[in-house]
C-alpha cells in the first residue's frame, strides 16, 4: 500500500480543507509529522484508516466532524492510494448534520461513499472511472485488497510505541488477546470450545446411558419382588464398571429363577379350577329347589289373600250393573248439569253488574237500564266538541311560561351588563399601571443580565487565577526541590567520574594478562600491577550516576516549563479578572442575581397585563351590545305576555263551567264513558239471567221423568249412580283382574313338580353359596399368584442387553472425546506445557515475530540485546505458551522486560512492532506495506543510540518503504528533512510541508 495524497475537509481539529502530498512528503523515504500537542497529528492517520474502512480507528464513537468547520461545509475525506497494484481514489462523507437547502434549521446527511479506478483508455490516456457507490462493497474490495482487518492495519501501518511497549511487559493472557486479534485465532478457540462442548455432549450421553441401564436394573430388581434372590451383585451406581456385562449376567440369573416359580404357580391355578367348577354345580341344584319351594308357597298365600276379597269383588258387581242403567240417562242429566251451571253463571254476572251502577240507578228493570245509558252518551258527544279548545289552553299556558323566563332572562343581561360598565374605568385604569411598571422591570433587568454575564466572566477568570497561583506556589518549591537534586546528582557523577579517572590505572590493569600487550604502552610484561582501592567506581557505576542525572534534569526541566506555562495563565486570568478577591466578586453576583431575579418576576407581569387590557376592551365590546339587546327583547316580551293573557282568562272560564269536578274535559268524558257502559252491561245482564231461569226449570222436569222410567226413586239416585266410562272401566278391570290372579295361582298350585319339591325339607343356599364362594376364592389365588409370576418372568425379560451394548459405545466415544478436548486445551494428564490449542497456534506466530524483531533489535543495541520466546510452565498452574524474556550478551543471562531503561524499552517495543508488521503482512496475503507510521518515543534515546535507530529505518527505506515518524523531539526536526508541521490555533488547525532541516 502506498499513500499518495489525502485530502481532508472539516474534519477533525482541520477546519478547512487541507490536501497532504505523501509523493512530494516520501521523496526521501523519511518524513517528520511533528506539531503541538492536540495540534491534530494522529488524525491523518485516522482520517487514512475512515477512508479506508469507514470507520476511525478505536472501536468507539469518534466526533469527526470539526467544532471549526462553518456549518455549510460538509465533513469529507478524500483519498488517493494504491493497494495491491491498483491505484484507487476513495472519498468518503459521513453522517451528519447540515442546514436545509431551502428553508431555516438542519437536516440529517445521509453518509456516502465513492470509490474510483484509476484506468487507461485505448489511446493510452488515464482517467479516474467510478467503481462503487456501496459501503459495503468499497469495504469488502479495500478488505480484500489490502488482506488485513482494520485491527491489524491500524496495528501494523501505525505503530504506536507505548501499545507495544505494554505488550512487551504484558502477561501471557493481554499478550494472547492481541495477538489473536491480528492473527484471527479465534478459529482455533472454536476448535477448542467445540472439542469441549463435544466432550461435555458424550458425556452427557454416556451419563443418560448409564441411568437408563440403573433405570432398567431398578425395574428389574422391583419386578423380581424381595422373594427372588440372585447368586450375581446387581448392577449400582457406585461401580460404573458393573453397568455392563455383569448387569446381563445378574438379570439373567433372575429370569431363569422366575421362570421356574411361574410354572409351579401355574400348575396350581388349574387343580383349583376344578375344584371351582363341582363346587358351582352343587350350589346351582340347591338354588333351584329353594326357587320351586318358594314359587309354591308364595302361590298358595297369594291365593288365600284373593279368597278374602270375595265380598267386596261382589259390591263391585252390583255397583256395576246400577252404574250400566243410569248412563241411559246420561244425555238428560248432562242438560240439567249444564243449565243449573248456566243459570247460577247468568245470576252472579247481573248482581256484579249491578254493584257498579249508581244508587239511582240500582233498582231499575232492563229496559229502564238501556235508557238511561243513551241519555250519558248524548251528554258525551257535547263534551267532544270541547276538546280542541282544551288543548287550546294547554298551549297558552306554556307559551306564557316560556315568554315570561325570556323576560326573566333578558331583565338579568340587562342589569349583569350595566354592572360590568360601571366597574370597567377602575380596572382599566389599574392595568394600565401593572403595564408599565413591568415594561421599566424589563428594561432593568436586561441591564443586570448584562451586568451579571460580565461579573460571572471575571468570576471564571478569577477562580483560574486562584489556582494558577496557588499550583505557582506548589510548583515554585517542587522545582526548587529538583533543582536541589539535581545538584546533587550533578555534584555525585562528577566525582564518580572523577574517582574513576583517578583509580583508571587499576582498571585497565584487571584487563591485562602475561604475554598480552598494555593498550597504554604496549608492554607484554607487567611486573607491578595497579590496584583499585576500596569503593572504587566501575563504568556501570559512571553510566547509572549520569543517567541519574539526566533523569533528575529532565524532571527538573519539566516543572519549570510546567511553571512557565502556570505563571502565563495566572497572568491572563489576572488581565481578565483584576486583582479584585473572588469572594467580593462572588457576594457582587449574589446579590445581582436577587436583583435580576426580582426584575425578571416583575417584568414578566406585562404579558399578563396586556393580555387583561385586550380582554377588557373585548368585554366592554360584549357588554355593551348586551345591555342593548336585553333591552329590545324585554320591552318586546311584554306586550306579547299582557296580550296572551287576557286570551288564556276568557278561555278558563268556559272549560271551567263543562269540567264540572273532574280535572279535565278528557277526564270527565271517561267518567260518564265508563258510567254509560256499566248501564248498559246491567241491562244485558239482567236479561240473560230472566233466559237461563226458565231454561233450567224445563231441563228438571224432563230427567226426573226419565230416573222414573229406569227403576229410580228420585232424580238425586240416578245422578248418584251415573259414573263416567273410565271409572266404569275401572271397576271392570279390577273385576277381571281378580278372576285372572285367582285362577293363575291355582294353576301353580296344580303343578305336581313343585308339589314334589315343596314336599321335601327346605334348601340350604347359604351353606352351598359358602363353599362356591371358597372354591372361587381359592382359584382367584392361584390364578393371581401364576399371572404375577408370567408378568414378573415377562417384565424381567427385557432389553437390558440393547441398552447395555448402546452404553459401551457411548463410554468409547466419551473418552475419546475428552482426552481431545483435554488436550486442546492443554490440561491432558502427562501434558509438559499445559499450552491451549489457541495458545499454541500463536506461539508459534510469536516465535517469527521474535525472529524478525531481532533482526532490528541486535542493530538498535549494537548486538547486545535479543528477544526470546518462553514455553516455561506458568506458575500455580496457569496457561503457558507465550512467555518472552530480553537475553542480554554482555551477561549471558535472560532478565525481565521490565528492567530495561526508557530508551531500552523504546527500541526493543520498535523492533518487536516492526517483526510483528513483517508477519501479520505474510500472514494477511504478502501485500507489501509501502508506508509505516511510528508513534512517539524516540524522547528517551541518547544521541548514539537514536543514530542506531535511524539506521534501522533507513533500512526499512532500503526495502522501498515510507516511514513517517510522529514525534516532538527537536533533534529528528534537525535530521529529517522532508516535514509535515501541524499547527494548532483558536479556529483550526493547519498543515505546512517543510523541506529543510530545522537550524
Amino acid at each position: 500500500m502506498r499513500l499518495h495524497h489525502l485530502t481532508l475537509q472539516a474534519f477533525g481539529p482541520f477546519a478547512g480543507t487541507h490536501t497532504v502530498d505523501f509523493d512530494a512528503l516520501s521523496a526521501d523515504g523519511l518524513f517528520l509529522l511533528h506539531g503541538d500537542t492536540g495540534a491534530g497529528k494522529s488524525t491523518l492517520f485516522t482520517a487514512i484508516c475512515f477512508a479506508l474502512y469507514g470507520e476511525p480507528p478505536v472501536d468507539r464513537d469518534l466526533m469527526l466532524r470539526s467544532h471549526h468547520a462553518p456549518a455549510d461545509l460538509l465533513t469529507q475525506v478524500i483519498l488517493d492510494v494504491t493497494i495491491s497494484g491498483q491505484r484507487l481514489l476513495i472519498d468518503r462523507v459521513p453522517q451528519q448534520m447540515r442546514p436545509k437547502k431551502s428553508g431555516t434549521g438542519e437536516t440529517l446527511q445521509k453518509a456516502e461513499t465513492r470509490l474510483s479506478r484509476w484506468t487507461t483508455d485505448s489511446a493510452g490516456k488515464g482517467h479516474w472511472e467510478a467503481s462503487s457507490k456501496s459501503h459495503q462493497e468499497t469495504g469488502k474490495e479495500i478488505k480484500d485488497l489490502l488482506g488485513m482487518s482494520r485491527t491489524q492495519f491500524c496495528q501494523v501501518v501505525l505503530l504506536p510505541q507505548n501499545e507495544f511497549t505494554k505488550f512487551l511487559y504484558a502477561d501471557a493472557g493481554k499478550r494472547r488477546e492481541l495477538l489473536g486479534k491480528l492473527f484471527h485465532t479465534d478459529r482455533y478457540a472454536f476448535i477448542e470450545d467445540w472439542l469441549r462442548d463435544h466432550s461435555r455432549a458424550t458425556q452427557k450421553n454416556r451419563d443418560a446411558a448409564r441411568d437408563e441401564v440403573l433405570h432398567m436394573a431398578a425395574r428389574i430388581h422391583q419386578a423380581a419382588g424381595p422373594d427372588l434372590k440372585s447368586q450375581y451383585d446387581a448392577p449400582s451406581a457406585d461401580a460404573a464398571h458393573n453397568l455392563t456385562d455383569p448387569a446381563l449376567t445378574w438379570a439373567g440369573d433372575l429370569i431363569q429363577a422366575s421362570q421356574a416359580d411361574a410354572l409351579t404357580a401355574q400348575a396350581d391355578a388349574e387343580n383349583a379350577k376344578k375344584h371351582q367348577l363341582a363346587q358351582q354345580k352343587l350350589e346351582a341344584a340347591a338354588r333351584d329347589l329353594h326357587r320351586q319351594q318358594t314359587t309354591y308357597a308364595t302361590a298358595r298365600e297369594q291365593l288365600n289373600r284373593l279368597d278374602e276379597q270375595t265380598p267386596h269383588q261382589e259390591a263391585l258387581t252390583r255397583r256395576r250393573e246400577q252404574a250400566r242403567r243410569a248412563q241411559q240417562l246420561a244425555p238428560l242429566l248432562h242438560a240439567l248439569s249444564t243449565a243449573r251451571a248456566d243459570h247460577s253463571r247468568a245470576q252472579s254476572r247481573e248482581s256484579d253488574a249491578r254493584t257498579r251502577l249508581p244508587a239511582e240507578h240500582a233498582a231499575l228493570q232492563a229496559a229502564d237500564l238501556a235508557t238511561a245509558g243513551q241519555r250519558i252518551r248524548d251528554d258525551i258527544a257535547v263534551l267532544n266538541t270541547l276538546l280542541p279548545e282544551e288543548t287550546g289552553l294547554h298551549q297558552l299556558t306554556t307559551e306564557l311560561k316560556r315568554i315570561d323566563s325570556e323576560r326573566q332572562d333578558f331583565a338579568l343581561q340587562q342589569s349583569t351588563a350595566r354592572d360590568w360598565l360601571e366597574g370597567e374605568t377602575a380596572q382599566r385604569t389599574a392595568l394600565e399601571i401593572r403595564r408599565e411598571a413591568a415594561r421599566e422591570a424589563e428594561e432593568e433587568s436586561r441591564r443586570q443580565q448584562t451586568q451579571l454575564e460580565n461579573l460571572s466572566g471575571r468570576m471564571a477568570a478569577a477562580e483560574r487565577r486562584d489556582a494558577h497561583r496557588a499550583q505557582i506556589t506548589a510548583t515554585e518549591q517542587r522545582l526548587a526541590a529538583a533543582e536541589e537534586e539535581t545538584e546533587k546528582a550533578v555534584q555525585a557523577h562528577i566525582g564518580i567520574r572523577r574517582r574513576r579517572t583517578e583509580g583508571m590505572a587499576a582498571e585497565l590493569a584487571t584487563g591485562l594478562t602475561d604475554g598480552a600487550p598494555c593498550p597504554v604502552c604496549g608492554s607484554c610484561s607487567h611486573p607491578n600491577l595497579a590496584q583499585a582501592p576500596d569503593g572504587h567506581p566501575t563504568r556501570e557505576d559512571e553510566q547509572a550516576a549520569e543517567k541519574a542525572h539526566q533523569r533528575l534534569q529532565q524532571k527538573r526541566d519539566k516543572i519549570a516549563a510546567e511553571l512557565h506555562k502556570l505563571r502565563e495563565d495566572a497572568a491572563a486570568a489576572t488581565g481578565e479578572a483584576g486583582d479584585t478577591p473572588l469572594a467580593s466578586l462572588k457576594a457582587d453576583h449574589e446579590t445581582l442575581t436577587k436583583q435580576l431575579a426580582d426584575s425578571l418576576k416583575r417584568a414578566a407581569d406585562r404579558r399578563s397585563a396586556e393580555e387583561e387590557l385586550l380582554a377588557l376592551d373585548r368585554g366592554h365590546t360584549a357588554m355593551t351590545q348586551q345591555d342593548s339587546t336585553a333591552t329590545a327583547g324585554l320591552s318586546d316580551r311584554n306586550a306579547h305576555y299582557d296580550n296572551l293573557s287576557q286570551r288564556h282568562a276568557e278561555l278558563t272560564a268556559k272549560l271551567d263551567a263543562a269540567r264540572g269536578t273532574a280535572p279535565t274535559l278528557a277526564a270527565r268524558i271517561d267518567d260518564l264513558t265508563r258510567t254509560a257502559d256499566h248501564l248498559e252491561q246491567a241491562a244485558e245482564a239482567s236479561r240473560t239471567a230472566a233466559t237461563a231461569t226458565q231454561t233450567l226449570h224445563t231441563r228438571t222436569s224432563e230427567a226426573t221423568d226419565a230416573a222414573t222410567a229406569q227403576g229410580f226413586g228420585t232424580l238425586t239416585e240416578a245422578e248418584q249412580a251415573l259414573l263416567s266410562e273410565q271409572d266404569l272401566t275401572g271397576i271392570e278391570e279390577e273385576i277381571n283382574t281378580w278372576r285372572e290372579a285367582r285362577a293363575s295361582h291355582q294353576a301353580v298350585l296344580d303343578d305336581p313338580a313343585l308339589q314334589q319339591a315343596a314336599a321335601q325339607p327346605a334348601a340350604d343356599i347359604e351353606t352351598a353359596a359358602a363353599l362356591r364362594t371358597a372354591a372361587d376364592d381359592q382359584h382367584a389365588q392361584a390364578v393371581t399368584a401364576s399371572s404375577t409370576a408370567q408378568t414378573r418372568t415377562t417384565n424381567l425379560t427385557t432389553t437390558l442387553a440393547d441398552i447395555v451394548e448402546r452404553l459401551k459405545a457411548l463410554e468409547h466415544a466419551h473418552h475419546t472425546a475428552r482426552h481431545l478436548a483435554e488436550l486442546a486445551t492443554g490440561t491432558a494428564s502427562g501434558t509438559r506445557v499445559r499450552m491451549q490449542l489457541e495458545a499454541y497456534v500463536l506461539a508459534a506466530c510469536l516465535e517469527q515475530v521474535v525472529t524478525a524483531a531481532n533482526t532490528r533489535l541486535h542493530l538498535m543495541s549494537e548486538g547486545r540485546y535479543a528477544l526470546r520466546h518462553s514455553d516455561h510452565q506458568a506458575a500455580h498452574g496457569a496457561r503457558s505458551g507465550l512467555g518472552l524474556e530480553i537475553t542480554d550478551a554482555w551477561t549471558g543471562h535472560p532478565r525481565k522486560a521490565d528492567t530495561l531503561s526508557g530508551g531500552e524499552s523504546f527500541f526493543a517495543s520498535l523492533s518487536l512492532a516492526l517483526g510483528l508488521a513483517d508477519v501479520v503482512t505474510h500472514e494477511a496475503g504478502g501485500n507489501p506495506l509501502d508506508t509505516l507510521f511510528i508513534d512517539e518515543g524516540f524522547g528517551t534515546l541518547d544521541d548514539d543510540t537514536l543514530h542506531n535507530v535511524l539506521d534501522v529505518l533507513d533500512s526499512l527505506r532500503a526495502h522501498d518503504r515510507t516511514v513517517g515518524v510522529i514525534s516532538h523531539i527537536p533533534e529528528l526536526r534537525r535530521r529529517i528533512t522532508q516535514r509535515l508541521h501541524v499547527r494548532k490555533g483558536p479556529t483550526g488547525s493547519t498543515l505546512a510541508h517543510l523541506t529543510e532541516a530545522a537550524e
